[in-house]
């Protein structure tokens, strides 16, 4: 098969136990309308040096129109140097056979050949944890890598700190998928431990989830100048270390920022990309004040289970950004999502007290909870997919 070389600023990176990944990755929960627009935004990824293909039986016909996709590319012998990585997702739940049935879908779906990463789909709860670790799920991925059906296996998580940490201190999984963002730095020294252990880092949904990126605010575009909000927040996690970033593209114009940015020799921080880093955290700070919350998590437990710390960090961004759509997107999912989510608002707060004495920069907690309800709370918004 003739490959198409990748640029050699593509710089590869290790990614677990398996082969190596480009910088990005291609999500492929957007490219939905046709198997056309599947095969131009892959064709689109191929052209910007991207290897890595990142999808799962959740995202509605994602796999099948990426298995027709991956058979057009493969008539025109055209194909990444060293072959497509990809990585699907199977749901924490059902049992053997059913798993192992779903599996085997997933292959018939993508074409021949074995699958290169399987993860499990959102190890949110200890459930989930206890069925990949000791139920079902681990014999599903004993099995699959017995059978040479999948090379490594990982997880992605929407889950706790604690509950993540945990997942990969169990030695089962050499790659997790986390939510990692620049106006999200929370998992960032999970995510450090991880890659210093050998273990893979894919970090979800850096433009859209990391903040609707691709539609800035006036404030915030301001406040990056003279760089784009989504090209800092992409630099800030490729400098960190993080193995690779999904982008979710539904056309092929949404992967302009990754080929341009990976078709650059220097670092990926620049001493003006420093600079403007520094700039954008000092404007949040000076719009917010003391009123600003640095999400040190001291704060928790709540007694009335209100997750403190992610809702000031929306009203951080809303008030210190001007990110207030985004914010009340996010918000707004908060009890509708299951598991994939927070599931107390704001008003859940009784103003009992018990967070004030704990934090250390003095806030009026539950004067700051309210005030983010009457700023974000609004008609809810229907999720992508689930």
């Amino acid at each position: 098969m003739t490959t198409v070389p990748a640029p050699a600023e593509q710089r590869l990176r290790p990614f677990g136990a398996g082969p190596p990944v480009s910088a990005f990755s291609l999500g492929t929960m957007r490219a939905l309308g046709s198997p056309a627009q599947m095969e131009a935004v892959l064709r689109a990824a191929l052209a910007a040096g991207i290897n890595h293909l990142e999808t799962a039986p959740a995202y509605g016909p994602a796999e099948t129109f990426l298995g027709q996709a991956l058979a057009a590319l493969a008539l025109d012998n055209l194909a990444p140097p060293g072959g497509w990585r990809i990585t699907s997702k199977l749901l924490p739940g059902p049992d053997l056979a059913t798993a192992q049935g779903q599996l085997r879908a997933i292959l018939q779906r993508l074409g021949p050949g074995p699958l290169t990463n399987l993860a499990v789909h959102g190890l949110n709860t200890p459930e989930h944890l206890d069925w990949a670790l000791r139920g079902p799920g681990a014999e599903l991925l004993t099995w699959a890598r017995g059978e040479g059906l999948v090379g490594q296996v990982g997880f992605t998580s929407h889950g706790s700190p604690e509950l993540i940490e945990a997942a990969l201190a169990s030695g089962s999984f050499s790659f997790c998928s986390l939510h990692l963002h620049l106006f999200d730095q929370t998992r960032l020294p999970l995510a450090r431990a991880a890659l210093a252990d050998g273990i893979g880092v894919l970090a979800i949904s850096p433009a859209d989830k990391g903040g609707r990126l691709y539609d800035p605010p006036a404030e915030l575009l301001a406040d990056c100048a003279p760089f784009h909000p989504l090209e800092l927040a992409y630099r800030f996690l490729l400098d960190q270390g993080i193995s690779t970033l999904s982008l979710g593209a539904e056309q092929p114009g949404d992967l302009a920022w990754a080929t341009a940015i990976a078709a650059e020799p220097a670092a990926w921080l620049s001493p003006a990309h420093h600079q403007a880093l520094a700039r954008l955290e000092a404007a949040g700070r000076q719009r917010l004040g003391a009123e600003r919350c640095g999400q040190c998590r001291a704060c928790l437990p709540c007694p009335n289970g209100v997750p403190i710390p992610e809702l000031l960090r929306l009203r951080n961004l809303a008030v210190g950004h001007g990110m207030e759509a985004f914010a009340g997107e996010r918000y707004n999912l908060i009890g509708r999502a299951g598991h994939w989510w927070e599931e107390r608002q704001a008003e859940a707060c009784q103003a009992c007290g018990a967070c004030l004495p704990r934090c250390p920069h003095g806030l009026p907690i539950p004067t700051l909870l309210a005030d983010t309800h009457r700023r974000l709370a609004a008609a809810p918004r229907r999720r992508l997919w689930g």
